[in-house]
């Protein structure tokens, strides 16, 4: 058989034939060039009205919606939206808002213009054509990147990341794809392979990978300079390197290695990109608060580019409550709340402030500060402290807020333990301190971090004081922190670190009743000439406090020259450290009210003497009336020295119950910032 054939025509039929072939593709066509032409002309439109608007210009959302309306299909409304929301968000809901543009742009980016991106050429007059492409690109991924970090996407911000890892742009300005690679293991360090995919299986690993990264960074940045040295600058590759070497010092001094880290912050430092913030947190590790302080003040001037938390005031809260100066970050952080508002930082500044309040004594409005970090949704920018981080600063606070608690009734009573009430109070209070205790510890049992974070002093990611590490810690598992501490002394590199363990070490034995090798431990550490007495006042009273229990156990006696020591070095730690400390008392009071204070003053855990050859300070409380107003004027002297200067405050009827509250906490330079403290 033969397959089927067409029999033969005449000319006139294949002539008609063509001419309907070509009217029919002609008119079928039509609409489809119609539409490319009128697509083009849209867009030529939008690209012609998009001149002179920035990304973040106030008129790119008013644009981003007339382009979005011209054509949807375009990405260049979207991507306009999507970063003048980006540059606008401050919370959750606002980075959301802007991702959901952005990812619809960059949608449409790699629907139409995938080869534009994709294509690398040292070709400049090639290059041109391209550039606007590259440019929108690199920034909407870097804007979309910081959604999905900000609102703790992780899964998208990896693929986002691949994908811009394999278009290799020959010029990142802003994305830096491996460096920001290599942060998003660093940041999720702890986590592993079964929560996010990306991840490997430990600490060390991950650690591994990102250096790892930041190594395939200065790889593509070297070819990047190869190809762009005809189109850019010759010095390409030293504009780019800096970028790995911040994030190479952040590595290292996670991992405490500090003549590494130290050998990466000394490159940024001949570079315009020197990052004060994390230099000062260097600094913090290895002790040296002055330091840190310094660098802390440079970074709070600097301006951070977005609404993140300024890690500086934050950290700054630590120095202040080292260095005795408690009242100092509390204006100080104050300000910071009420300039900023609800933005990102708002629940770390609160955590902050009630920090220093508490090391000013000032239970109750530490208090108030710790529950409005409790309760606040805190959205964590550009920053390696997470949510796990917060939560757990925040149990930490309250803790320390409860063991202070206790120790002010035992204080403000000296006989408590007479008082039913008082007995009842307290005990409540710490089945409610240990309860919390027993809950931090727990939870903080299966976080991978806590062997380098918290129980490893002075970590990079730590939040909180080598005091609250005590707190935390006091009471659990005495044994273990024992030798792991003993280890710690010889094993540190830390030259300065190393009188921390040595401190934590003797309030271990002291649980053991071994005082006087704790004692040894002690008088051995203030033979340490390198302490700084400015800087480290937390610690020097903490060793003062700790040998004062050691001679009263050992010899059944408080000497009072190092109880003096004691109050000098951080007057406010005295009334919560139930140590009775010498004074004199020189009053005026007269009326039945004024004797009431000065009574009740001597019922609190003071010790009282009245022979002037006794070593005590002078407490001078002189009453005085103004119209309906009651005025108190109080100073403490040691010798000729001048502790507390002259300070005055008033009352009234109505707030006479809480005066002698305050008075004895006056004393002792606690409060009265405001010309009162709150007490209950």
């Amino acid at each position: 058989m033969t397959p089927l054939s067409i029999p033969p025509q005449d000319g006139k039929f294949y002539t008609y034939l063509f001419k309907l072939t070509f009217y029919f593709l002609l008119f079928y066509f039509q609409p489809f060039t119609l539409q490319a032409q009128s697509k083009d002309a849209l867009r030529f439109e939008i690209d012609a009205k998009r001149q002179g608007v920035e990304y973040n210009s106030k008129d790119a959302l008013p644009r981003g919606r007339e382009f979005k309306r011209i054509d949807s299909t375009y990405y260049v409304g979207w991507l306009l939206e999507g970063t003048y929301k980006y540059e606008h968000a401050a919370d959750y809901l606002g980075f959301k808002a802007a991702g959901e543009q952005l990812q619809k742009a960059a949608n449409l980016m790699l629907k139409d213009f995938k080869k534009q991106l994709s294509t690398r050429t040292a070709n400049v007059m090639d290059y041109i054509p391209l550039m606007k492409y590259h440019k929108d690109w690199d920034y909407l991924s870097y804007c979309l990147m910081n959604c999905y970090s900000n609102t703790d996407d992780q899964q998208k911000l990896w693929a986002l990341l691949q994908n811009c890892k394999k278009l290799n742009l020959q010029d990142e300005m802003y994305l830096e794809t491996f460096n920001y690679l290599a942060w998003t293991v660093h940041r999720n360090r702890f986590y592993t392979n079964s929560k996010f995919s990306f991840l490997k299986n430990s600490i060390k690993e991950n650690e591994a990978y990102a250096n790892k990264l930041l190594d395939s960074s200065i790889t593509k940045i070297k070819r990047d300079a190869q190809l762009n040295k005809t189109i850019f600058s010759i010095d390409f590759e030293a504009t780019k390197m800096p970028g790995v070497w911040h994030y190479k010092s952040v590595l290292y001094s996670y991992q405490l290695n500090i003549e590494s880290g130290a050998y990466y912050y000394e490159k940024l430092r001949k570079t315009v990109a020197f990052p004060n913030n994390n230099f000062a947190t260097f600094c913090a590790i290895q002790a040296k608060f002055k330091e840190a302080e310094e660098y802390y003040s440079i970074a709070k001037k600097e301006e951070a580019g977005d609404k993140r938390m300024k890690e500086s005031f934050y950290y700054s809260s630590i120095i202040n409550a080292y260095k005795g100066a408690p009242k100092v970050g509390i204006n100080e952080l104050k300000e910071v709340i009420k300039a900023n508002g609800s933005t990102p930082g708002f629940g770390w500044y609160n955590i902050a402030l009630a920090r220093d309040l508490l090391y000013d004594g000032q239970i109750e409005f530490a208090k108030r500060y710790a529950l409005k970090a409790e309760q606040f949704k805190e959205i964590h920018i550009g920053t390696t402290l997470g949510q796990s981080h917060y939560d757990f600063t925040v149990a930490l606070m309250n803790l320390m807020i409860k063991v202070k608690e206790i120790e002010r009734l035992k204080f403000l009573d000296k006989r408590w333990y007479f008082s039913p009430n008082t007995v009842g109070l307290i005990a409540q209070k710490t089945i409610e301190k240990y309860g919390m205790q027993f809950l931090i510890i727990n939870q903080f049992a299966t976080n991978p971090e806590r062997d380098n974070v918290v129980y490893k002093l002075f970590s990079t990611e730590s939040t909180i004081s080598f005091d609250e590490v005590w707190a935390l810690i006091d009471g659990f598992s005495t044994n273990y922190f024992l030798e792991r501490f003993k280890k710690e002394i010889a094993a540190e590199k830390r030259f300065h670190v190393k009188r921390y363990y040595k401190l934590f070490t003797a309030k271990l034995l002291m649980k053991k009743g071994e005082y006087k090798e704790a004692q040894s431990y002690l008088e051995s550490i203030l033979n340490d000439l390198t302490i700084d007495q400015e800087y480290e006042k937390l610690f020097l009273a903490r060793v003062y406090e700790s040998l004062i229990i050691c001679e009263k156990e050992l010899n059944d006696k408080i000497d009072s020259k190092l109880v003096t020591l004691f109050y000098t070095t951080y007057p406010s730690l005295v009334p919560f450290s139930g140590i009775a400390m010498p004074m004199r008392l020189h009053s005026n009071e007269k009326t039945e009210n004024e004797k009431i204070i000065i009574k009740q003053l001597k019922a609190t855990n003071i010790n009282w003497v009245s022979d002037i050859s006794e070593l005590a300070s002078d407490v001078y409380i002189h009453f005085s009336h103004k119209g309906n107003l009651n005025l108190i004027e109080y100073a403490v002297k040691n010798k000729n020295e001048m502790l507390i200067p002259t300070t005055s405050f008033s009352y009234d009827n109505t707030t006479m119950k809480w005066v002698p509250k305050q008075l004895c906490f006056y004393i002792f330079n606690v409060g009265n910032s405001d010309k009162g403290i709150n007490m209950k």
